[in-house]
């Protein structure tokens, strides 16, 4: 499957990133880093994630924990889309 990252996902990252590496650049890295080895297993283990159970289709939609954060993304027939990512102390996306 081809995994593809909305816009929202990537500006989900660089917001992390930034937020991050204002305090720590190291760990910014590292965690940016973590975030994107880990979403990549989803490429051959798609259903890997929890169903979003208030999605309209709950098993298309999942959510990865990783850590501390979240990934959200959809499964679609030939590629999985990131949706949002965020750290688990911020509201849902």
């Amino acid at each position: 499957m081809r995994l593809q990252y909305s816009q929202d996902a990537i500006a989900d990252l660089k917001r992390l990133k930034a937020f991050i590496s204002a305090h720590n650049p190291a760990a910014a890295s590292r965690i940016s880093s973590r975030l994107i080895k880990g979403v990549q297993a989803i490429k051959t283990h798609p259903r890997l994630g929890h169903p979003v159970p208030r999605a309209p289709d709950p098993e298309t939609i999942r959510d990865l924990v990783l850590g501390n954060y979240i990934v959200r993304y959809i499964i679609l027939r030939e590629r999985i889309v990131v949706l949002r990512i965020w750290h688990h102390r911020e509201e849902g996306r």
